[in-house]
């Protein structure tokens, strides 16, 4: 028996409208009986799937709470000032305009009636033939989620610029304190958690101390900055093979960059956190230890894992639902040796593209795909300038070289010709000179409320 997900509450007692926003288009472009597809994201799968579909027979409605496509592998760029917000984000309605099945809505899904085969966008309810969930992660904070004004993660531009904003300002207040105990924590940055993100934060923010700050203040020094990286699991990067961690750990080091492996943060509070039993004063903290998976599996009403990811099926489908899919770090799908795949871009975009192929063949009546399989075509992780680690399976590169993979790759998958450009020239520059081109602190200071800060001193374990 299907079970319906629990939707919004209908204005003044009355069914909320039924709207078929791309119908206009069906019988100029796609023909009066092409199937309606429904993608709910426009991250690295919702828009491969997206354009995927571009000539098979179906109307697409893309949906996204946000009217920008986010290349959120270089957030930390703008969080260290290195790059502007506009360099690593486009208009979602500029990327598709030029597909003429697809239809771009602006709107938050609430909920999903799966025997009606419809969602619900705010007061309205979209009809549906298939529906793509491709609706990502937000931060996990294991249960303690009053951590979260002292310790902001990394998932969106906001999210950035307001980390940018707390590293820039942090200099600057110390600029003018005279009390050297309040000056030394205003100058000690934690980054927790130690996968590809808190690497790299941890590492430009030493870059940016000891380089492009160098020069800037008179009355305090940015290169004596402290920055913790810590990581309750035994190595930094442990997606990456063992060889490759212990690289990436000496070259922090390097940059000057203290490294706590094997200790759990126990508190976090406005004045620091706690590691283990000892506490650590601490202006900045930066959260880049977990993730949980969007609603979508209440959505659906199906069981999640403890991220609550989504169990699909080989084609990543719902289990007895063929035509709902869930890509990307909403799905729990598992590789031929039946080991999650990660929460990577890759395997997102190419989730995304094997939907659309699934989709156009039953919509063109053609015979069914193999299951899916994804092409590990390595990873890669960047820890400061010039330096960078790289897996290809066999192949395994640190150094140099790593860093120019890693960085055309990175502008290769960028959206645009104007962001690819852009990105290399201010690569290039701080390459040459150590310079931040974005060093602009904007937006107004959030508050960090004193109760909160009261009730998260308390110890706890973390989970």
């Amino acid at each position: 028996m299907l079970k319906i997900t629990e939707l919004p509450p209908h204005r003044h007692g009355h069914d909320a409208p039924l709207c078929d926003v791309s119908a206009a288009r069906r019988d100029r472009d796609v023909g009066p009986a092409a199937a309606h597809v429904v993608i709910v994201g426009a991250g690295f799968g919702g828009l491969s799937a997206t354009k995927a579909l571009a000539h098979a027979p179906v109307r697409v409605t893309l949906i996204d709470k946000r009217n920008h496509h986010l290349f959120q592998p270089l957030l930390y760029q703008v969080a260290t000032a290195g790059l502007s917000p506009a360099q690593i984000a486009a208009p979602i309605r500029t990327i598709v305009r030029h597909q003429k099945n697809a239809t771009v809505l602006l709107g938050e899904v609430t909920g999903v009636d799966m025997p009606k085969r419809e969602i619900a966008l705010g007061e309205m309810r979209i009809p549906f033939d298939y529906l793509v969930l491709a609706t990502g992660a937000r931060h996990s904070y294991f249960g303690y989620d009053d951590w979260e004004p002292f310790a902001p993660g990394l998932k969106s531009l906001e999210d950035a610029t307001e980390i940018r904003r707390r590293i820039l300002l942090a200099f600057e207040t110390a600029e003018s304190e005279c009390d050297v105990t309040a000056q030394n924590r205003l100058l000690t940055f934690i980054v927790i958690g130690a996968g590809p993100t808190g690497v790299e934060m941890a590492g430009t923010i030493a870059e940016i101390s000891r380089h492009a700050l160098r020069m800037d203040f008179r009355n305090i020094d940015p290169g004596a900055a402290r920055i913790l990286l810590v990581e309750a699991g035994p190595r930094v990067l442990p997606a990456f093979p063992e060889v490759l961690s212990k690289d990436a750990q000496t070259r922090l080091e390097r940059l000057g960059v203290e490294v706590r492996l094997g200790q759990a943060v126990t508190a976090c509070d406005a004045d620091g956190v706690t590691i283990g039993g000892d506490h650590v004063p601490a202006h900045t903290i930066i959260w880049a230890a977990g993730v949980m998976a969007s609603p979508a599996a209440r959505w659906l009403g199906v069981a999640a894992d403890r991220a609550g990811r989504v169990a699909v099926s080989s084609d990543l489908s719902v289990p007895g639902h063929s035509d709902i899919f869930v890509i990307g770090d909403t799905a729990l799908a598992k590789d031929a040796d039946g080991k999650p795949l990660p929460g990577l871009a890759p395997v997102a975009k190419q989730e995304g593209a094997y939907v659309a192929r699934v989709i156009a063949a039953r919509a063109s009546n053609r015979p069914a795909l193999p299951e899916f399989r994804y092409k590990n075509f390595g990873n890669l992780a960047t820890i400061g300038r010039k330096a960078a680690v790289v897996d290809f399976g066999r192949i395994k590169l640190t150094g140099f070289f790593a860093w120019v993979l890693w960085s055309v790759a990175h502008i290769f998958y960028l959206i645009g010709f104007r962001n690819r450009l852009t990105v290399s020239i201010d690569w290039l520059w701080a390459y040459l000179t150590f310079e931040r081109g974005a060093r602009l602190i904007t937006g107004t200071p959030g508050t960090i409320p004193r109760e909160a800060s009261a009730s998260a001193k308390r110890g706890r374990g973390e989970r």
